[in-house]
């Protein structure tokens, strides 16, 4: 890992920092329980690889123009996830997370993975709700859980479990800091030097109030950052 995402990855575990709320990312518990072959679809820098059995198969998967030019990733194979260059019935499990906002067809994507799949075999899939535009220009929708529960069963899947991530505060909260650093993040010159203290300030009271209120005060379960949901093939 290099210097300046080693230094993100700490900075990131801070109050002050925008996406404090998010938390510290963890797969869902099937995934660590897992021992089979299992394909991650979007790996990235293969932060799943430090979660898996010993006795797993492991292997990354993630596209050339994201994982590779914006994020320097080293997967096993460059691949468009609506190509999967795997085998019918290939993997006893997938994950997918934080990647179906961008590829252009996402129903494209959950048939390939219901493909790659072996019969009986789990896919755990996540995606933002509430999040503002990212990796830009391969930004291009949001599910709502209907959405998401709609398209993986048209794959042919079965729902397991679908659950939302994020309190309704904490949501507004992340939001509403993502919002403040964000408008900073794009001035420049003298504004930015002048506006970045006082966003760090109004950062950690954002964070700090809705961790705290997120404790108190009644979730609402129409916001939410992101779903998840675990689904399997029959």
């Amino acid at each position: 890992m290099s210097r300046p995402r080693l230094w993100q990855s700490w900075l990131r575990r801070l109050p002050m920092h925008p996406q404090w709320l998010l938390g510290t990312r963890r797969p869902p518990p099937g995934v660590t329980e897992f021992d089979g072959r299992i394909l991650d679809v979007g790996a990235a820098d293969q932060w799943l690889r430090a979660w898996i059995k010993d006795q797993a198969k492991y292997i990354a998967l993630d596209y050339p123009a994201t994982g590779r030019d914006l994020y320097h990733a080293r997967p096993e194979v460059f691949a468009d996830a609506a190509s999967i260059p795997f085998l019918d019935d290939s993997f006893d499990g997938v994950c997918c997370f934080e990647v179906m906002e961008h590829v252009p067809r996402p129903s494209v994507v959950f048939f390939e993975i219901f493909r790659v799949l072996k019969p009986g075999g789990r896919a755990w899939i996540s995606m933002p709700f509430l999040y503002p535009l990212h990796d830009a220009p391969f930004d291009f929708q949001r599910y709502t859980e209907f959405g998401l529960r709609r398209d993986v069963e048209r794959a042919g899947f079965e729902v397991i479990t679908l659950q939302r991530s994020g309190h309704a505060i904490r949501t507004a909260g992340l939001l509403a800091c993502l919002a403040v650093s964000g408008g900073v993040y794009e001035r420049r010159g003298v504004l930015r030097i002048v506006l970045l203290p006082l966003a760090a300030v109004i950062v950690l009271l954002i964070n700090l109030i809705a961790s705290l209120g997120c404790r108190i005060w009644p979730d609402w379960g129409r916001m939410a950052v992101g779903y998840e949901v675990e689904v399997r093939k029959p």
